[in-house]
């Protein structure tokens, strides 16, 4: 349970010589509230999306229309084959469809008219059950004829290399003019979108990782957190370094991260008792951390924090629970300066 106390206003009236009284400063009490304990590791960011594209069909290679660096959205054309062998595949498979068509309109026409001359018992049933079998036989050319033609657009298709998703193109794998075969690797990319990291995890702490599945990760240049969407823990140790893998899915579209990057990750590991202010109460000086305390008086006072909480620091040392501390430090100071005699 939370031990904090509200912020209070204190009345402090400050009497200068020579000045009017100032207004009372808003103070607020330094407390003990029970909060999340975390340890933080190293991890690695990686791109959820990184993948080779090779080629589909095999034939020369036409035009390339990204490079390295360039980032291309997705379902943009990379690169382009010819196509010569391909068109003429496709014009022989719709010419072999026409024809197995034509095949079967002569074979439904003769089925119609052997079933009129089997009703009027002219023919004999062995007569209509060849009619049918030879229009069976054309219906099923004309559908292996219509899956030629669509394997034919298929590979007429795959001389268009697309982007299946937006991203930044790593490697180029062939040249302008270049033949290829199927398989062949054409491009390499990734997506700056969907990121996850990796961090490696001593085994003393994994028990509790896997328990509570809480975790977070320091932005680099703010240090802001950004809690992470999922939290994978792999279920057996490197047996090298005793460590497990955690992998943490972030959120898609962060700025300011890329994959190979380090980065900071924070995991919940338990709860503990800690003696926190208010964030804005703090003051940073170069290498100088401190709170105006009141305490009768103003007081600069240099302390050591810790992780933040929201819109509160945890105090390391220099302040105990039922100190008091301005609100507004800059107030403070012309406040200090003033008691102590200073223009």
């Amino acid at each position: 349970m939370s031990a904090r106390v509200g912020v209070g206003a204190l009345v402090l009236l400050l009497i200068v010589p020579g000045a009017e009284a100032q207004p009372p400063l808003e103070t607020a009490e330094v407390t003990l509230e029970r909060l999340e304990r975390e340890r933080l590791w190293d991890g690695t960011l990686e791109a959820v999306l990184q993948s080779t594209v090779s080629a589909q069909t095999s034939g020369r290679v036409a035009e390339i229309l990204y490079d390295v660096d360039d980032f291309v959205p997705a379902g943009s054309v990379i690169l382009r084959f010819t196509d010569q062998e391909q068109q003429a595949a496709l014009r022989r498979a719709e010419a072999a469809l026409a024809e197995a068509g034509a095949a079967l309109d002569d074979a439904e026409k003769d089925l119609a008219r052997v079933s009129e001359l089997y009703e009027r018992r002219v023919i004999a049933k062995v007569d209509l059950d060849r009619a049918i079998a030879r229009r069976d036989a054309a219906k099923a050319r004309v559908d292996s004829a219509r899956a030629q033609v669509d394997t034919a657009g298929e590979q007429l298709g795959y001389t268009v290399v697309k982007a299946p998703y937006a991203g930044i193109v790593t490697a180029r794998h062939v040249q302008v003019g270049e033949s290829v075969t199927v398989g062949q690797p054409l491009m390499t990319g990734l997506s700056l979108d969907v990121l996850r990291v990796q961090v490696d995890l001593p085994q003393g702490v994994i028990e509790q990782v896997r328990k509570i599945r809480k975790a977070s990760i320091v932005m680099p240049e703010t240090g802001d957190r950004v809690s992470v969407d999922r939290l994978v823990v792999f279920p057996y140790a490197d047996p090298a370094s005793r460590t497990f893998r955690v992998r943490l899915e972030l959120p898609p579209g962060l700025k300011g991260l890329y994959p190979g990057m380090f980065v900071k990750a924070a995991f919940v590991i338990g709860d503990a008792q800690r003696t926190v202010v208010p964030a804005k109460s703090v003051v940073f000086r170069s290498e100088v951390t401190g709170v105006y305390v009141i305490d009768g008086g103003v007081h600069f006072r240099q302390v050591r924090i810790g992780n933040r909480y929201g819109d509160r620091f945890e105090v390391l040392a220099g302040l105990v629970a039922g100190d008091r501390v301005a609100i507004d430090p800059v107030r403070a100071g012309v406040v200090l300066k003033q008691l102590s005699g200073g223009d």
